[in-house]
């Protein structure tokens, strides 16, 4: 994988207009342009495989859903579902699945398909082949979030195969962090995986304006905020308790109750900072690390995370526009660069509920400067630790 990924010019397209075609020309460099032909079909019938495409076994498309599977979604609700036509791997969003208090615009209904969306390409690279997606591509089925096809061939190259290699382990990480720097190397190739899908990844330094510490306060004042109004909201809250499983379930989805340890509402004092070996050191020549956001609590009691070491980065997802197939580019660029940092065990949360607010999402627009839309707000950190999280049967993921 090239870290200096390029996107061809006019990258975002409105729904309305004609579907966009994302091809992985040797490997997952991505080149984005208007699909050449309305790709609508009869309901039910197959299309025929295109010249230069490639038939996929039963066991390669199972290989490939696999991955696509263990994308991250909101509150793991894995909100999709696949088709296969022909030589065609359609997702789906699942209606069922969509937190409609929470999410009422579909926003992170459609982040969550674009993971999902990535983890097909990601799949088909894994088997050496080259994938081609469209992105909403009929119209007259607004569920049908893409289409991934294989044309042509080529081996995997060794940051591609890392990727795949973190599938297993990646996830969203809502416990304490251990001690340990992010290489800044890293945060680059994070930022250019975001670039790479149309998106940016604008990581928030606390030190470039007088205000510094002011700027984080906010943030957190914001995330807070949020979550009380959540709170205070009981269609949210119960949408939100619907999705944490009890200790002991079998469940295959939702938020297991060991996943959800609450960190206090307003940051820790700003510890010593740690060297690279994990080493406390003396870092007041350094500028300070940011504070944890709050993390959700989802209505239950929580308890607070003892010991907790700041995140080393916090960043904010961001797209041109605020179209779903913007969504659909945030939700891959999401995936890919959390599999990324998954490769050096570098993990991330996600504090969604200022965004799940128009209100305090325009807050966080403003407060950052920024000139598009905040989509996501992450921090990222090291953690020794990779707790399993659970997934759906393959059997309730096939749409035919």
């Amino acid at each position: 994988m090239i870290s200096t990924a390029q996107v061809e010019p006019g990258n975002a397209r409105q729904r309305e207009t004609s579907p966009t075609t994302v091809a992985d020309r040797g490997g997952l460099l991505v080149h984005v342009t208007p699909a050449p032909l309305a790709i609508t079909r009869a309901p039910g019938r197959e299309p025929a495989a295109a010249p230069g495409t490639l038939r996929l076994r039963p066991d390669e498309v199972d290989a490939v859903i696999a991955i696509a599977a263990r994308a991250p979604s909101l509150h793991n609700t894995q909100p999709w579902q696949f088709r296969v036509r022909g030589d065609t791997i359609e997702l789906l969003a699942d209606p069922d699945r969509w937190l409609r208090q929470l999410d009422p615009d579909g926003r992170e209904l459609m982040i969550s398909c674009g993971a999902a969306l990535f983890g097909l390409r990601l799949g088909l690279r894994s088997l050496g082949l080259l994938p081609v997606t469209e992105l909403l591509p009929d119209l007259a089925q607004p569920l049908l979030a893409g289409r991934v096809r294989p044309v042509g061939r080529a081996a995997m190259n060794k940051a591609e195969a890392e990727l795949v290699a973190a599938v297993p382990h990646r996830h969203t990480h809502r416990g304490a962090f251990t001690p340990g720097d992010i290489a800044d190397r890293l945060l680059d190739a994070l930022a250019a995986d975001a670039v790479a899908e149309g998106v940016e990844l604008l990581l928030i330094d606390p030190s470039d304006r007088p205000d510094r510490n002011g700027l984080m306060d906010q943030l957190v004042r914001l995330v807070v905020a949020a979550a009380a109004e959540q709170r205070a909201n009981p269609e949210v809250a119960a949408e939100l308790r619907h999705w944490v499983r009890p200790p002991g379930s079998m469940a295959r989805d939702g938020v297991p109750a060991r996943s959800i340890g609450r960190l206090p509402d307003q940051p820790p004092p700003r510890p010593t900072g740690y060297d690279r070996r994990g080493q406390p050191q003396d870092r007041s020549d350094h500028p300070p690390l940011p504070p944890r956001l709050p993390q959700r609590d989802f209505g239950q009691q929580g308890s607070d995370q003892p010991g907790s070491v700041p995140p080393s980065a916090t960043a904010v997802l961001s797209t041109v526009r605020d179209t779903p197939t913007d969504w659909l580019r945030c939700g891959q660029a999401l995936n890919r660069l959390l599999l990324r940092a998954a490769t050096r065990w570098v993990f991330a949360s996600l504090q969604s509920q200022p965004m799940e607010s128009p209100q305090h999402r325009r807050e966080v627009r403003d407060l950052l400067g920024l000139a598009g839309h905040p989509q996501l707000l992450l921090q990222f950190g090291r953690s020794n630790t990779a707790p399993a999280t659970p997934r759906r049967p393959h059997a309730q993921l096939r749409a035919d």
